[in-house]
């Protein structure tokens, strides 16, 4: 069994490595280059990274390569983002990401280059083919793999997900990686924790418009709708007496900021949503579909009813769910076993399925 890991030159990735040396597998590590833009303070993150990664290998006697895929990242997921930004919405690079660039482009890289299966530093465990959550309930990423299929996770490897994080660190201490201590990376996709604001001015035109009210009244301004997204609470400079002020929705169309007035309005609430581009992880199960599904990363599993009429998804939960946003995922889940997910198009207030249906 010959193994390619992909290392990003943190500390996740680098255990896997020393956990799957420590088995005896011939490996060797491969670093993507899908980012080549200078930080604020003129340096390439990517080749920071890229050290860190050799250093590791260095350290293991594992070889080490690195591949560019800037132009497929550009093509195939930076544009999309881009795109889905101008329209109002508040798409997740991460779940492309994955689908296009680490388990595709690279996937097939590493077997051109003689490999059987590809290692990863994602906290995700895989059972019979099937994709499960990792054991540590703060780490876990299986939300943002759930585009995978049965047929590549049986060429895959989450040598870690097994593990705690701070089990990950001890074991890489102990080992004396040089990265042991390393923090761990935030923000977008292979590009990095940044101010979003000031990036997104780079590529995308200011758009100003209104801030108003659920109830119609104009309160304030705004540069651009796409700053924002639904449930956030600060940078809208609207205050006041009474209680915190929340995006509810945005109007594209008329430029529309639409906020309302305390963490628990209505107008944040809804309990149903349409998706679209289904993808399950093995076959596609049997509806109408009982199960848990979140609408973002970090929430808890909420019990759900999946019904689908051609490629779209009616998800009815048993409670109203708050800040439902377009474009973000909804995935769904049968105890660990992450079952895959839907493009998010828009809340329902009615958990009733349409006319016509």
């Amino acid at each position: 069994m010959k193994i390619a890991v992909a290392l990003s030159g943190g500390v996740d990735s680098s255990t896997a490595l020393y956990l799957l040396k420590k088995e005896g597998y011939d490996l060797f590590g491969l670093f993507m280059r899908n980012w080549e833009e200078e930080d604020s303070d003129g340096h390439c993150i990517a080749e920071r990274d890229a050290e860190d990664a050799r250093n590791v290998c260095e350290l293991l006697d594992i070889p080490f390569y690195t591949v560019n895929f800037a132009k497929e990242y550009w093509d195939n997921v930076f544009t999309h983002f881009l795109k889905e930004i101008e329209l109002g919405y508040t798409p997740n690079p991460d779940i492309l990401c994955n689908r296009e660039i680490k388990f595709k482009v690279l996937f097939e890289k590493a077997l051109s280059l003689g490999a059987n299966a590809l290692a990863t530093g994602h906290y995700c465990q895989i059972q019979n083919g099937q994709l499960h959550k990792g054991l540590d309930p703060n780490k876990d990423q299986s939300y943002f793999l759930y585009t995978i299929k049965e047929k590549t996770l049986n060429q895959v490897r989450f040598p870690i997900g097994h593990l705690e994080k701070p089990q990950v660190r001890a074991l890489a201490k102990t080992a004396s990686l040089p990265v042991f201590s390393k923090k761990d990376s935030t923000g977008i996709c292979f590009i990095g924790k940044r101010n979003f604001r000031a990036f997104l001015e780079k590529y995308i035109p200011h758009e100003p418009g209104i801030i108003e009210t659920v109830d119609g009244k104009q309160v304030g301004t705004h540069d651009g709708i796409y700053y924002y997204t639904i449930g956030q609470r600060k940078g809208m400079g609207v205050g006041g007496p009474g209680d915190a002020w929340f995006v509810a929705a945005k109007d594209k169309a008329n430029r529309k900021l639409i906020i309302a007035q305390g963490e628990d309005h209505p107008a944040l609430f809804a309990p149903a949503l349409l998706a679209t581009e289904p993808s399950w992880v093995s076959e596609e199960p049997t509806f109408p579909l009982r199960c848990h599904a979140k609408i973002r990363y970090r929430q808890t599993e909420q019990p759900c009813t999946v019904e689908k009429q051609g490629d779209t998804l009616h998800v009815h939960f048993k409670k109203p769910q708050r800040a439902i946003t377009p474009r973000q995922s909804v995935v769904f889940y049968d105890g660990s076993n992450c079952l895959g997910g839907a493009i998010i198009e828009h809340p329902l207030k009615t958990g009733f399925l349409p006319k016509n249906w």
